[in-house]
């Protein structure tokens, strides 16, 4: 571990930063407030990829893709949408350059676009413009539909992966002849995302609506999944949003039902994107850097030879490859760093910090043992294993390794969730260690805002299992029929 990189204690938001970058995840642009994804960072996104586009086709769902740009006009059409995104959106305003007198690339005057196009923040006006030519009858619902893209949200104050003026996505948007198929859709892919997050990203969430404040711009309902990570802030992982027949009317997407009358479609859309790598970091990570799930690590196992001849290192190395070829075998993804420019304790050292979740280290002794030693990265524990039937004894510390990063992340969360009375207690708990804080409300949007300039805390979600009771809303004692959660939130 370098000397100048942070420990969570000392300062949350360096030692986050300092992870992205030293483990090789991400950096800094040219263009401010955007990224480049390095790739080690962008592996571990693919694999993501792989496993949602896996559930999304499962589940019915096709791909397809849809402009970057959109025309101006669209975003008029949705009165609540645009509202939503007016102040986030890039506009290109003209088609051309052209080089000055004095040898500079400028803007061509001439070359103004009729009408401006947006970067598109989200799709939904573009794909629903679109879907008024794709659907005539019931026999074209439901229409399951998700593109994998970057979007554009002009943002001020940016951290990589969590907040960036371009991220990457994926967002479905489907079409249905009744308004329970979209509901029910709309809950469906909740589902999946939270699948997702405690099946592959270890990660516990809460699954809940948001409050009408926090809903997305144009949704009647907004579905999500809600994170706390290790510094006692939420993180919003994922949503679903039922949108009604809002963008059916508003681009005139009908179609004929059986009973052969015209009748509005009913939507939905839902997204994750690349904030899941934040999550990632920011739920297991450690002092000592970087810690994977290994379901989603680009290498589950890293094999480091330790030798002091050449003679020694040829033994090494068919030993290795076969060890290496027995746990690929079982597709278990493996890396053999045989490379002679480190020594093993700079090697131990890189992949400790890039979070590899198994390493087995092998040298001439443990050749004559028939051993290797293994050690952990989510314990530190390091212990010696027969190489007899090493594969499936491998195969089984992975799982144990995944499941023990979400019992931790768990018993984190189930530590850091509270439920506060009083407006005293309340500030106390946001202001002290954070966490999930379970407080009543009065269910206003005033009392709601009044609450987040006085704290910062939001309402993350109000729990699809919550559980009624009767009470007193923290701030204007008025009466409450549930509890809701609270947090500060990236």
């Amino acid at each position: 571990m370098s000397k100048d990189f942070s420990t969570r204690e000392e300062n949350y938001s360096k030692w986050y930063n300092d992870i992205v970058t030293k483990a090789d995840l991400a950096e800094n642009s040219a263009v401010r407030g955007c990224m480049v994804i390095k790739p080690y960072g962008y592996s571990i996104w693919e694999k993501m990829q792989a496993v949602l586009d896996k559930m999304f086709k499962d589940t019915g769902h096709e791909n397809a893709y849809f402009p970057l740009f959109i025309p101006k006009s669209f975003f008029s059409k949705e009165a609540s949408h645009v509202e939503g995104f007016a102040k986030e959106c890039a506009v290109v305003t003209h088609y051309r350059l052209k080089t000055a007198p004095d040898g500079k690339i400028v803007v061509d005057e001439d070359a103004k676009l009729e009408e401006e196009l947006i970067v598109r923040p989200t799709s939904e006006t573009i794909i629903w413009d679109t879907y008024r030519s794709w659907i005539q009858s019931y026999r074209d619902l439901p229409l399951l539909i998700n593109q994998w893209a970057n979007v554009v949200r002009w943002e001020m104050r940016t951290r990589l992966f969590l907040r960036t003026a371009e991220f990457l996505w994926q967002e479905g948007h489907t079409a249905h002849a009744t308004r329970q198929e979209a509901v029910e859709e709309a809950e469906k892919m909740l589902n999946v995302y939270a699948d997702f997050a405690e099946n592959f990203l270890a990660l516990p969430v809460l699954k809940g609506v948001k409050s009408e404040n926090e809903r997305f711009a144009g949704a009647i309902e907004t579905y999500c999944i809600e994170a706390l990570m290790q510094d006692g802030k939420a993180l919003q992982a994922g949503t679903s949003h039922f949108l009604g027949q809002n963008f059916a009317k508003a681009f005139d997407v009908k179609f004929t039902g059986k009973d052969g009358k015209q009748e509005y479609v009913w939507a939905t859309s839902w997204g994750v994107s690349t904030r899941l790598m934040g999550a990632l970091i920011m739920a297991h990570s450690d002092d000592n850097g970087l810690v994977l799930p290994p379901k989603l690590a680009p290498n589950q196992v890293v094999i480091v030879p330790i030798y002091k001849s050449d003679e020694e290192l040829a033994k090494l190395n068919d030993k290795a490859s076969e060890i290496k070829k027995s746990l690929e075998a079982l597709g278990i993804r493996v890396k053999y760093d045989n490379r002679d420019t480190h020594k093993p304790g700079w090697k131990f050292a890189e992949y400790e910090f890039k979070g590899v979740p198994l390493r087995i280290a092998i040298g001439p002794r443990d050749l004559e043992n028939g051993t290797v030693e293994l050690a952990r990265r989510d314990t530190k524990e390091k212990a010696t294993y027969q190489q007899t039937d090493l594969a499936h004894k491998i195969e089984h510390l992975l799982g144990q390794i995944q499941s023990n990063l979400y019992q931790k992340a768990l018993s984190f969360r189930e530590q850091n969730t509270t439920n506060v009375d009083t407006w005293e207690e309340f500030v106390n708990q946001i202001e002290g260690k954070g966490g999930f804080v379970y407080a009543h409300w009065d269910g206003t949007k005033e009392t709601e805002e009044t609450i987040k300039e006085k704290t910062k805390a939001t309402i993350r979600c109000i729990p699809l299992d919550n559980k009624k009771e009767e009470g007193k809303c923290i701030l204007t004692g008025k009466p409450s029929t549930q509890r809701v959660v609270f947090a500060r939130a990236y």
